[in-house]
Parts: structure tokens; C-alpha cells; sequence
């Protein structure tokens, strides 16, 4: 059984860029960091959120089914404002992937793609935050 998120990963070519550039939109600095074995940076991790989930920076080159442009599944980041955190993301750099779109009352949800060829999801979404009340 699916117990609950534990790491997403995100790929790129550099990995030091990347990590600045998360650091720059997540308001802190990765917790953990691992070099590749030719000495550059390979991977790198932030904690961010509620219940603490990892989001992981690898080089682009360990990507198991590298693709030609953003693919593959979405996950979506629960976040209290859609349009601040659009408008944040579109001020680092980030492009359109999908416009916000209602999916339910209480439910929206957008991305984009990040410099780095990845697809970030961000939403809102009032199941999250009854889970989170109930947590604490």
C-alpha cells in the first residue's frame, strides 16, 4: 500500500544551478548533497512542507528513461495561493505547462515547467488542508 509521498526527483544538467535556483523559490537551502563520481554536484535534497517531503535534484546524465521535453507524471504541491506562487515561479524563470484549471470545488490546479525541463504541479486543494488540520 502507498503509505504517502517520500521523494520526488527532478533532473538537470546542472545540479548546482538547480539547487540555487530551488533554494531561491523554496526560501530555504537543500539539507543534503552528494557528489557524482566525477566530482561535480550529483544530487541534491530539500525538506520542505507540512510533513516534511523530500524533493531530490539529480544530474540529468542517472535519469533511468530520459525524455525529448517535460513528460512523464505530474505531482502537485499543495500551496495556499495559486496565482503568488504562479507569479513566483514566473519571475525565476519558470514557463507555462497548464494553465490553472478548476477541477472541483475547493480544487485547482496548474504547472510549469521549470529552467531545468522539469514539471512542476502546484495546487490547491482543501482535502490537503483537512489532513494537515487533523495532524496536528
Amino acid at each position: 500500500m502507498l503509505r504517502g509521498m517520500a521523494t520526488v526527483t527532478y533532473y538537470a544538467d546542472d545540479v548546482a544551478e538547480a539547487r540555487a535556483w530551488y533554494a531561491e523559490f523554496l526560501g530555504v537551502e537543500a539539507y543534503f548533497s552528494r557528489n557524482a563520481p566525477d566530482g561535480t554536484l550529483g544530487y541534491a535534497e530539500f525538506r520542505i512542507g507540512d510533513f516534511e517531503a523530500e524533493l531530490g535534484l539529480v544530474q540529468r546524465q542517472f535519469e533511468v528513461t530520459p525524455s525529448e521535453g517535460p513528460g512523464g507524471s505530474i505531482l502537485f504541491w499543495a500551496v495556499d495561493d495559486l496565482s503568488a506562487t504562479l507569479d513566483r515561479l514566473f519571475s525565476l524563470g519558470a514557463k507555462v505547462h497548464d494553465e490553472p484549471r478548476v477541477r472541483g470545488e475547493g480544487f485547482v490546479t496548474a504547472s510549469v515547467v521549470d529552467p531545468f525541463g522539469n514539471i512542476l504541479g502546484v495546487m490547491t486543494n482543501t482535502h490537503y488542508l483537512s489532513v494537515v488540520a487533523a495532524t496536528r
